[in-house]
């Protein structure tokens, strides 16, 4: 912005003041949004070691003015019912097909409006260390979720151990399978409780922060990982209608995807298991 030259000099006192505060508040109107008169920003995450990148990224937000909260869930089912009831402004846990699925079962409206981290997922057992291992009827764990289940029986295709319908994608279920050579037999579990299956299937599909979070095996030890490439799988910022274009939230994704404290966060929860989308 330009602003015109003043002839101060000659004014009278009172003149001179009244110019320099009409100068200094438009300077002021053109210093960005502050935020220190604005609600504290509430975020809703699924428990994960994302919550460490997460608070990393919420002390950098206060110390540029923006207050936030951290709200922790245990299950994939109250983050969505929170944002709707507007207990939280933001939610930071699904992917598109699950946000989509939800919203279908939910007659939720939200958008997604920015992506986050891809997360691998693996086929996991602490019974054997190769697929041809797996005894007739063994049991196998996979996500009781539309979507993440779909994700887990195409890893077992991928495996060989299954044989799922012609096109077959993440939407696929337990009825899609047309060929289970092993007669493997498939249980459906909520997906942030596979970690904790280990001890009792003989394979699971599984998720590398929740392995790592329920200490049940080595979250690099996968006998078969699915890729990052995919960004479809990407985890979304995820508001409500009316708060596409808030500023808080604005503001706190753009600290969480170009913060180098909060990348070195990342990587030292997840290493190699995870990429960005943005």
């Amino acid at each position: 912005m330009i602003f015109a030259h003043f002839p101060l000099r000659g004014m009278s006192r009172r003149v001179r003041a009244a110019a320099l505060f009409i100068v200094a508040a438009a300077t002021l109107s053109f210093a960005g949004p502050t935020f220190a008169d604005s609600p504290t920003l509430k975020i809703g995450t699924a428990t994960s070691p994302q919550i460490d990148a997460l608070k990393v990224a919420v002390r950098e937000a206060k110390e540029q003015g923006l207050d936030v909260k951290l709200i922790e869930f245990t299950d994939w089912n109250t983050p969505n019912a929170a944002l709707a009831n507007k207990d939280i402004d933001v939610n930071y846990f699904q992917h598109v097909p699950f946000l989509e699925n939800a919203k279908k079962q939910g007659g939720y409206d939200f958008v997604a409006i920015a992506p986050g981290t891809i997360m691998k997922i693996g086929l996991y057992s602490k019974k054997v260390t190769r697929f041809d291992q797996l005894k007739d009827g063994a049991t196998v764990a996979i996500a009781n979720d539309p979507v993440n289940g779909g994700r887990g029986l195409l890893l077992l295709q991928r495996a060989g151990l299954i044989k799922l319908k012609p096109g077959a994608d993440y939407r696929a279920t337990t009825l899609d399978i047309v060929d289970n050579p092993k007669h493997l037999k498939i249980v459906q579990l909520e997906a942030s409780q596979l970690a904790r299956s280990l001890d009792d299937v003989d394979l699971a599909q599984g998720y590398p922060s929740f392995i790592k979070l329920a200490g049940t095996a080595d979250p690099n030890s996968a006998l078969l990982f699915d890729g990052v490439e995919n960004k479809l799988f990407a985890i979304q910022w995820v508001v409500r209608p009316e708060s596409v274009n808030d500023p808080r939230i604005r503001k706190f994704i753009a600290i969480y995807q170009h913060s180098p404290a909060v990348r070195a966060a990342l990587d030292k929860a997840f290493g190699t298991l995870y990429a960005v989308a943005w």
